[in-house]
């Protein structure tokens, strides 16, 4: 399957770049392209991208709002891929909280950006541990407590914190000593229970519960 690709900057030459990385994949198409945010839910409506790769910091309407607005507004939304030239920006962690699977700083290698839209578009998020940790260190702390309320089996918690780790599927399975389908089971029915959208919300909310501690004390 061709993963089509829709591409919001408003540099135009950030633009150029991403364009040039993502379609000298052969599995990878570039769809549409716009400088404003604005222009999201006419690109997705039009074009039907499987992958939005969207600047988080825009003039006019930004990354953040526009994810907020598409994954409020869309059945079947295309999977967000936030881009920042900050690591520690708040509007990144704003965006992952809002439903974006994953973010990448625009220095990126190509190879790392082009995996790491492989990666969304197959159902996965784009996990950077300490990166997410740092940022809900500095931005978290809204008291949320759905990890409490979800119930969540002695197993399912344990699968939570090494996906807060930033673990795969096959490295929980290893770590458990399970089949890798028992731990997809796990993680399926956290997601449901917290009622998140991907892995990266869920660790966002074990870190807003204090679930797990982004400063890394017990």
């Amino acid at each position: 399957m061709t993963i089509r690709v829709a591409i919001v900057d408003d540099d135009e030459l950030i633009r150029i770049g991403l364009r040039a990385i993502v379609g000298a994949q052969p599995d990878l198409e570039v769809v549409a392209e716009a400088g404003d945010g604005a222009d999201v839910p006419d690109i997705v409506a039009r074009t039907r991208p499987h992958v939005l790769l969207i600047d988080v910091r825009m003039p006019g309407i930004d990354g953040l709002q526009a994810t907020r607005h598409l994954l409020a507004t869309s059945a079947d939304p295309p999977r967000v891929l936030v881009i920042t030239t900050f690591e520690n920006d708040e509007y990144v962690y704003d965006a992952l909280r809002a439903g974006a699977a994953g973010f990448l700083l625009k220095r990126a290698r190509p190879a790392e950006m082009v995996e790491a839209i492989r990666v969304i578009a197959a159902g996965d998020s784009v996990l950077f541990p300490a990166a997410i940790r740092r940022l809900a260190g500095a931005y978290g702390g809204s008291g949320d407590d759905r990890v409490r309320a979800a119930r969540l089996t002695d197993r399912e918690a344990e699968v939570l914190r090494l996906m807060a780790t930033g673990r795969s599927n096959p490295e929980i399975a290893e770590h458990l000593v399970v089949g890798v389908e028992t731990v997809k089971t796990h993680v399926r029915n956290v997601l449901a229970k917290l009622g998140c959208r991907d892995r990266t919300q869920a660790v966002i909310a074990a870190y807003e519960s204090g679930f797990v501690n982004p400063n890394g004390l017990p």
